[in-house]
């Protein structure tokens, strides 16, 4: 089984910065793809950011040039760096990522708990 926790919502002013972690822990043989997304009250879910095990990162329009998204293999831990927040950046943050056990099975999509921004104007 694999388990997904994520760290580093909180609130902050309009401008600020936040770092978001994500570390998979379990029964691990290798992860796919890694990414965040985020659901704001009302809206559905949206892609933010993902990064493939080959480092390849895909944006959301919304957040280049203002997010980054990085990862850590050795750790199994994916980051969002986000810079220059607004307010339209307030959501709950959710990681997501591809994880298989062994060689021979699927990779299984696996979904953090949630982490809440906050940006104050």
């Amino acid at each position: 089984q694999v388990q997904v926790v994520e760290s580093g919502g909180g609130l902050v002013q309009s401008g600020g910065s936040l770092r978001l972690s994500c570390a998979a822990s379990g029964s691990i043989f290798s992860i796919n793809a890694m990414g965040w997304y985020r659901q704001a009250p009302g809206k559905e879910r949206e892609l933010v950011a993902s990064i493939t095990s080959g480092g390849i990162t895909n944006y959301a329009d919304s957040v280049k040039g203002r997010f980054t998204i990085s990862r850590d293999n050795a750790k199994n831990t994916v980051y969002l760096q986000m810079n220059s927040l607004n307010p339209e950046d307030t959501a709950v943050y959710y990681c997501n990522t591809h994880v298989r056990s062994s060689w021979y099975v699927r990779y299984l999509e696996v979904w953090g708990q949630g982490t809440l921004v906050t940006v104050s104007s």
